[in-house]
C-alpha cells in the first residue's frame, strides 16, 4: 500500500510524534484493533491481557495490516512492551522500534524524551536513507497544526449539532487523519467542514473518555440510546491531534518533547504537581460542555486506567455528575452488550 507521502509507518498510541515521522519520508499509520481476524494472539501471548495489544497482533497474525516499512511502538504500559516483542517474534513482521515514554513533563523527563525522539529519527532515517532535518520537521509541524485546527473546528460543529450523524463522523475523520497523508486528511476535513448546516437529533448530553474506541458505529449506538457524546478524551480521537508549539532550531526535538509531554496527562502518565489532576481534567470538561453525566470506556485488563477510576468517581460522586464505566474488549459486539446499561443511564439521567 504506497501514499503519495511515502511508505506506512504503523504506530499504536496518541504520544507517537507524527510529525518526526512524516519528516523522515513516511506516512504514518495507526493500526486501530478492527478486525474481522479471528484470535490467534494466545499462542503468543497470556489470554487476560490488553484487548487493544491482542487485536493488533492479530491484525499481524492473520495478513491484516498493508505493507509497513516499520513499526514505532512506544513503552506507554507493560502490555505495549509486550506486544513489541510479540511483534518481533513473528516471522516476516516489519522491523519495529520501542521508545521510552516518561510518565511525567519535569525538565529531566523532557530531556530524555528529546534523546529518545532523537533516536527515533536516527531509526527512521535508517530505514528510509533521509536524513534528520530540523527544519523539514518544522514543516511537519506546521502541516499538522493546520489539520488540528480543523479537527477542532470539526469537533466544535458536532458539539454545537450542526452536522449530521456528527459524533461518528467525527470519529472516521480522526480515524482517517491518524491513517492517511496529511494533505489528504485535510482537504476532506475542509470538505466536511463546508457542508450545510442542519439540526442534528438532540439527546442527553454526555462526556466520554476512556482509551480505545476507534469504529465509529460504536457513536451512533450511545445515539440509539438516547445519548449525544458532546465533547471525548480518547487515545484514538483528539489526544493524538492537539497543537503542538515545538519551538525552532537546533533545539526542536528538545521543544517537541517538552510539547508531547506537556499535553493533558492520560491515565499512564502522571503530573506530580497535580496528582488527582485526571478527575479534576474530566470534571471541567465535562462542565464546560454542558454534560449531564460522564462516561468512561476503557478496554479489560488496562492497569492505568482502573487503577484511576476510584479517584475519578470519588471527584464526580462530590461534584454530583454521575459517572458510568464500560469495559470492552475492542470489539462492536462488547459495547452493544453495554447496551442496556447505556440506556438505564441515560433515562436516568432525563
Amino acid at each position: 500500500m504506497e501514499r503519495p507521502d511515502g511508505p506506512l509507518i504503523g504506530f499504536a498510541c496518541a504520544y507517537t510524534p507524527l510529525a518526526v515521522v512524516s519528516a523522515a519520508g513516511f506516512t504514518p499509520y495507526r493500526v486501530h484493533p478492527l478486525t474481522e481476524e479471528p484470535d490467534r494472539t494466545g499462542r503468543i501471548l497470556h489470554d487476560n491481557i490488553c484487548p487493544h495489544v491482542k487485536r493488533i497482533l492479530d491484525r499481524l497474525l492473520g495478513g491484516d495490516l498493508p505493507s509497513l516499512a516499520g513499526m514505532v511502538f512506544m513503552n506507554s504500559c507493560d502490555a505495549m512492551r509486550r506486544l513489541y516483542d510479540a511483534w518481533r517474534a513473528v516471522p516476516a513482521s516489519a522491523p519495529a522500534v520501542l521508545i521510552d515514554l516518561p510518565i511525567s513533563a519535569d525538565g529531566l523527563s523532557v530531556r530524555f524524551f528529546a534523546g529518545e525522539l532523537e533516536r527515533l529519527s536516527r531509526t527512521l532515517a535508517g530505514w528510509g536513507g533521509r536524513t534528520f532535518d530540523p527544519a523539514e520537521l518544522g514543516r511537519q509541524i506546521d502541516r499538522y497544526n493546520v489539520q488540528t485546527g480543523l479537527i477542532k473546528a470539526l469537533a466544535e460543529r458536532v458539539a454545537a449539532g450542526t452536522l449530521a450523524d456528527g459524533p461518528a463522523r467525527l470519529q472516521a475523520a480522526f480515524n482517517r487523519a491518524a491513517t492517511a497523508p496529511v494533505d489528504e486528511t485535510t482537504a476532506s476535513l475542509r470538505k466536511l467542514l463546508a457542508e450545510e448546516t442542519v439540526s442534528d437529533p438532540g439527546g442527553v448530553p454526555l462526556y466520554l473518555f476512556g482509551n480505545v474506541l476507534p469504529d465509529p458505529e460504536a457513536f451512533r449506538l450511545f445515539a440509539a440510546c438516547g445519548a449525544r457524546v458532546m465533547a471525548s478524551d480518547l487515545c484514538t480521537a483528539g489526544r493524538l491531534f492537539q497543537p503542538l508549539d515545538a519551538g525552532s532550531g537546533r533545539e526542536r526535538l528538545l521543544d517537541l518533547a517538552a510539547a508531547l509531554l506537556g499535553r493533558r496527562p492520560c491515565a499512564r502518565s502522571f503530573d506530580p504537581g497535580r496528582p488527582g489532576g485526571i478527575a479534576d481534567d474530566v470534571l471541567a470538561e465535562a462542565r464546560a460542555a454542558g454534560c449531564r453525566g460522564v462516561i468512561c470506556h476503557t478496554v479489560k485488563f488496562c492497569d492505568p486506567y482502573l487503577a484511576r477510576l476510584t479517584a475519578i468517581r470519588g471527584t464526580l460522586q462530590e461534584a454530583g455528575m454521575p459517572f458510568l464505566v464500560l469495559e470492552g474488549d475492542c470489539t462492536l459486539r462488547s459495547i452493544g452488550q453495554q447496551r442496556t446499561r447505556i440506556e438505564a443511564f441515560v433515562e436516568m439521567l432525563q
